[in-house]
C-alpha cells in the first residue's frame, strides 16, 4: 500500500505543480491535435498505480483492501481525470464519456449478465473423483468457458469437482489444473469467454475471428489434459483402498437445475453476435456516437439478466453460493482502470509519434507480443493488458489509420500479431492467482472446502514455472 500511495502523491503533486505554466500538455483549444502526440509518458502513472494496487494490496494488506478498494480505485481515477479535465475541458470530458459509454458500460453489462446466468445453473449430484471423471469435468468446463465466460464456467463446475473429490487425499493438483483450463485457457474462442476478447470485439474485432485460435487452444488444452490425467492417475493409485471403495459404493448421477438459463445464455450469445453483424446507424448519447445495434444489444442483455434473476429459484443460487460481491468489485475497479488507461492507449496508438516510442521499438514480432502481453497478464489484469498491446501493435503497424481501419488491416495483413496478443493475455492469466479474477475465486472456494492450496509463490514455482511455461515456450516455437 505504501508503494501505491507514493506513486499516487508523486503523480498528483507533479501535475498540480506543473499545471499553471503547463508546457507538458499542448493546448488543443485553438489547434486541435491528437492527444496521443502530446500526452507525456508519466500521465500513465495512475494506470500503473491502480494495477499495482489490484495486484499487491490483496496479498500485502488484505483487510485494508477489502474495506477500502473502492476509495483506492476512485482515487487513482481522479488522480488522472481532474488534471485532464482542467487542461483539456470539453476534449477531456468527451474522451472520458467515450470510454464510459463505448467500452466500460457494455463490458460490465456483459460480465454481469454471464455472471448472473451462470450462477443460475446448478449441477446437483455426486460423482466419484476418479481420474476419468475428473478429466471429463475439466474437458466440459474448458469447452463451456468460451460460451458462458471463464467466471461463469468456474462457478458452474467448481462445486461438482470439489464434491467428486471430497474423500481424496491428493486433490490440490486437480484444482490447479482447473484454474489452468477452465478459468483461463478455455475462454479464448469467443468474446464471451474472457474480458479482453470482448473488449477487442467492442473495438472492432469480428465476433467469430477468435474461433481462428482453435489450433493454439487445442494444443495447450490437450497438453495440459494429458499431463493432468497422467498425474492424477499416479495420485489415484496412491490413494488408500478404502477411499476408492467409498467411490465405488456411492455414485450419483449429475442433474442440471436451472436449465432454462441455458436458453437465456443462447439469447445472450445471439445478441452479441447480431450486434457485430447488423448495422442500424448511430445515435449520439451525451455527445458520444454510439451504434443503435450496440444499444439494442445492451438493453437485451439487461433483459436476459433480469429474467435469469427473477425466474431462478433462490435455492439454486444458494447451492452455487451466489452473491453480487464479485461483480460489484469488478465494476468498481474497472471504472478506475478504464479511466486511467485513456492516456496509455492514446500514446501507444500514435506509435513513434508518442512519448512511449521506446515501447514500440522493443516489442516487435508476434512472439514479443505473446510474451509481453502474457507476462503483464500474469501479474496485472489481462483486459487492460490486451488493450495496451493492441494499441501498441496498431501504433507500430498502422499509426496513420483510424482504429477501426487499422484493426481490419491488422486482421487481413498481420493476423499473427492479434493472435499473439489475444492468446498471451488469455493463456498467461493462469500463471498466477492474480492473473485472472476466477483464479483467486477457485483458491478461496477450495480452501473454504478444506483443500490446502499452495501459497502465491508456491503456485508459481511448483506449478506455473514447471508446467505452463514449457508449454507456452512450445506454443511460441510452433505458432509464432
Amino acid at each position: 500500500m505504501f508503494l501505491a500511495k507514493k506513486i499516487f502523491y508523486l503523480f498528483l503533486f507533479t501535475v498540480l505543480g506543473e499545471l499553471a505554466p503547463s508546457t507538458l500538455f499542448a493546448s488543443t483549444e485553438n489547434h486541435p491535435v491528437d492527444l496521443g502526440t502530446v500526452l507525456p509518458a508519466w500521465s500513465g502513472l495512475p494506470f500503473v498505480g491502480i494495477l499495482l494496487s489490484i495486484a499487491l494490496c490483496p496479498l500485502v494488506t488484505p483487510k485494508f483492501w477489502h474495506h477500502h478498494f473502492r476509495k483506492v480505485a476512485i482515487g487513482w481515477a481522479l488522480a488522472f481525470a481532474i488534471p485532464f479535465l482542467i487542461k483539456y475541458h470539453e476534449n477531456a470530458l468527451h474522451e472520458i464519456l467515450h470510454t464510459a459509454l463505448i467500452d466500460y458500460i457494455p463490458f460490465i453489462i456483459l460480465l454481469a449478465t454471464l455472471f448472473t446466468i451462470g450462477g443460475g445453473i446448478f449441477l446437483r449430484g455426486k460423482l466419484d473423483g476418479s481420474p476419468r471423471i475428473n478429466l471429463i469435468l475439466l474437458i466440459v468446463g474448458t469447452l463451456f468457458a468460451s460460451w458462458i465466460g471463464t467466471t461463469g464456467s468456474t462457478m458452474l463446475f467448481i462445486r461438482p469437482l470439489l464434491r467428486a473429490n471430497r474423500h481424496r487425499h491428493h486433490k490440490t493438483h486437480t484444482l490447479i489444473f482447473f484454474i489452468f483450463l477452465v478459468a483461463n485457457v478455455g475462454g479464448c474462442l469467443t468474446p464471451l469467454g474472457d474480458p479482453p476478447l470482448f473488449l477487442g470485439f467492442l473495438h472492432g474485432v469480428p465476433f467469430f475471428w477468435t474461433l481462428s485460435l482453435w489450433k493454439e487452444m487445442l494444443f495447450v488444452s490437450i497438453s495440459l489434459l494429458i499431463l493432468y490425467f497422467l498425474m492424477d492417475t499416479y495420485f489415484w493409485k496412491k490413494e488408500e483402498a478404502i477411499v476408492r471403495e467409498v467411490y465405488d459404493k456411492h455414485h450419483e448421477t449429475l442433474a442440471v437445475q436451472g436449465w432454462h438459463n441455458l436458453f437465456l445464455l443462447a439469447g445472450t450469445l445471439a445478441a452479441v453476435i447480431l450486434s457485430g453483424v447488423w448495422h442500424l446507424g448511430s445515435v449520439k448519447i451525451l455527445g458520444v456516437e454510439q451504434t443503435i445495434e450496440n444499444c439494442l444489444r445492451d438493453g437485451f442483455l439487461i433483459l436476459m439478466l433480469t429474467l435469469s434473476w427473477l425466474t431462478t429459484p433462490h435455492s439454486i443460487r444458494e447451492g452455487n453460493e451466489f452473491s453480487w460481491g464479485p461483480i460489484k468489485e469488478v465494476a468498481i475497479l474497472f471504472i478506475g482502470i478504464f479511466i486511467t488507461i485513456i492516456p496509455v492507449l492514446a500514446i501507444l496508438r500514435v506509435g513513434e509519434e508518442g512519448s512511449m516510442a521506446s515501447v514500440i521499438h522493443i516489442v516487435k514480432g508476434p512472439a514479443h507480443f505473446f510474451w509481453a502481453s502474457g507476462i503483464l497478464s500474469s501479474f496485472l489484469d489481462n483486459a487492460p493488458t490486451y488493450l495496451t498491446f493492441l494499441s501498441t501493435a496498431l501504433g507500430r503497424l498502422y499509426p496513420s489509420l483510424s482504429e477501426h481501419s487499422a484493426i481490419i488491416k491488422l486482421i487481413t495483413e498481420n493476423p499473427t500479431y492479434l493472435q499473439a496478443i489475444a492468446l498471451g493475455s488469455v493463456f498467461m492469466g493462469a500463471n498466477t492467482y492474480i492473473g485472472n479474477a476466477p483464479n483467486f475465486m477457485v483458491k478461496s472456494i477450495a480452501e473454504s472446502s478444506g483443500v490446502k492450496m499452495p501459497s502465491f509463490f508456491g503456485y508459481i514455482f511448483r506449478y506455473s514455472l514447471l508446467i505452463l511455461i514449457p508449454i507456452f515456450l512450445l506454443t511460441t516455437w510452433i505458432f509464432f
